[in-house]
């Protein structure tokens, strides 16, 4: 298989998971399966964006540069992801419960 660094989106809470794997989609049906204890409370997931790499430690330097500062205003800058967006009133109504 081809290994990546990818970037899923949580169609439960809109917000963004970051990986690297050596089988694409292997690794997005664990996702959904809830086989990975950090996405489990989170499906379903859709790919969001992917990029391929010769080796698996390449794909790995890029999914931990996508967590980084850098990486994050550069997938922003990039438009690859965007800022969550808060909804006028929000806190209002968060802090009333």
């Amino acid at each position: 298989m081809i290994p990546c660094a990818y970037i899923l989106k949580s169609l439960k809470d809109g917000h963004f998971y970051y990986g690297s794997t050596g089988n694409l989609l292997q690794r997005l049906s664990a996702h959904n399966a809830g086989k990975v204890r950090s996405t489990k409370g989170r499906r379903p997931f859709v790919l969001h964006y992917f990029e391929e790499f010769k080796t698996i430690r390449d794909a790995r330097k890029r999914e931990n540069f996508f967590k980084s500062i850098a990486g994050y205003q550069w997938l922003r800058n990039e438009r690859i992801i965007e800022r969550p967006r808060v909804v006028p009133g929000s806190a209002d109504i968060a802090n009333k419960n």
